[in-house]
C-alpha cells in the first residue's frame, strides 16, 4: 500500500465530506449552514490543490483543474460571507445566503468530479 496515495485519497474525499455538509440545508437559511464549515471546506480543498500539482499527465491536469474549479468557487463563497457580516447588517439575508449555498454546490459537483477520476485512475492500475 502507498502511503502517500492514501494521504492524497483522503483529503479529496474529506473535501468532498465536507463541502457536501456545508452544502446541504435549506439553501435561503444561514443557520443551516455554519462558516466554520465553509472555512474548513475551503482550507482542505486548497491543501488538495497543492497535492496535486506535479502530476504531468493528462488526467493528472483533469483532476487538477477540477480542484481549482472548487477552490475558485469556495473562495468566492466565502468572500461573499465575509463581505455580508462585515457590512453592518446583523444576519445574512436569504439572497447572500442562496448566492453562497449556490458557490459552495458547485463547488460540490467539482469535489465529486475529483473523487469519480480518483475511481476511474485507481481502477485502472494494474498490479
Amino acid at each position: 500500500m502507498n502511503f502517500e496515495k492514501v494521504i492524497f485519497a483522503f483529503f479529496i474525499i474529506l473535501a468532498l465530506s465536507l463541502n457536501f455538509g456545508f452544502f446541504v440545508g435549506d439553501m435561503n437559511d444561514p443557520a443551516h449552514h455554519h462558516p466554520y464549515e465553509l472555512f474548513a471546506a475551503l482550507i482542505v480543498s486548497l491543501i488538495c490543490t497543492v497535492m496535486k500539482f506535479g502530476d504531468r499527465t493528462q488526467f493528472g491536469s483533469t483532476v487538477l483543474a477540477s480542484s481549482l474549479v472548487a477552490d475558485l468557487q469556495l473562495i468566492a463563497a466565502t468572500i461573499i460571507w465575509g463581505v455580508a457580516t462585515n457590512a453592518g447588517a446583523t444576519a445574512i439575508s436569504p439572497d447572500q445566503m442562496a448566492s453562497i449555498t449556490s458557490l459552495a454546490g458547485g463547488a460540490l459537483i467539482a469535489n465529486l468530479l475529483s473523487v469519480i477520476l480518483l475511481v476511474i485512475e485507481t481502477s485502472q492500475v494494474r498490479k
